[in-house]
């Protein structure tokens, strides 16, 4: 069984902010895949299905971004999945708008949610894609940044970058190797 999990905020307050970046890579993924449903569980949004002969999940968790653990840990409990068979989708701040990073395992950069997830889920060892969203430029606040609407060319940036996840995920799905090709679009 393998789970992916894209971070984010629930609620129409924080649709389309870069902080959702991760909830955005995994709806590109369930549009790809088609007529999945999604239901109210582990304290999240979830969507089951099969590729290629193989049974997955997508979780959105709806905690808010700080306590995403508590659903990634219920969710890998009931479905008794290893760590390693759940990726992670988040925001970066620390890569350009329009890049993405995969990581095996690794630290939390700083991101609250995977913060959460490595704390609850007892250790980093489980992948991740990283989705550059580009510091704030100026004397603008980090928050006031991830969780609000982008400037134009930030998100044109970024939802061409979560639209290139979609390969990504798919080959976690088939138990490929991910490897990352991609670069930033900014110099």
């Amino acid at each position: 069984m393998k789970i992916i999990v894209g971070l984010g905020n629930p609620g129409k307050k924080y649709e389309g902010t870069l902080h959702n970046a991760g909830f955005a890579a995994i709806d590109c993924l369930a549009e790809t895949l088609g007529a999945l449903q999604w239901t109210q569980r582990f304290k999240g949004l979830v969507a089951q299905g099969r590729y290629q002969g193989e049974s997955f999940i997508l979780l959105k968790p709806q905690t808010y971004m700080n306590v995403s653990g508590e659903s990634v840990l219920a969710c890998k409990q009931f479905f008794k999945a290893d760590l390693e068979d759940v990726l992670v989708l988040s925001d970066d701040l620390d890569l350009a708008a329009g890049t993405l990073r995969y990581r095996a395992k690794g630290g939390h950069g700083g991101h609250n949610g995977l913060r959460n997830i490595i704390q609850l889920c007892g250790g980093n060892l489980f992948p991740r894609i990283k989705i550059g969203i580009g510091r704030p430029q100026g004397v603008k606040q980090v928050a006031s940044y991830v969780l609000n609407k982008p400037p134009l060319e930030v998100q044109l940036l970024v939802e061409e970058s979560i639209r290139q996840t979609t390969e990504y995920q798919l080959a976690f799905l088939k138990g490929l190797e991910i490897q990352i090709h991609q670069q930033a679009k900014l110099a």
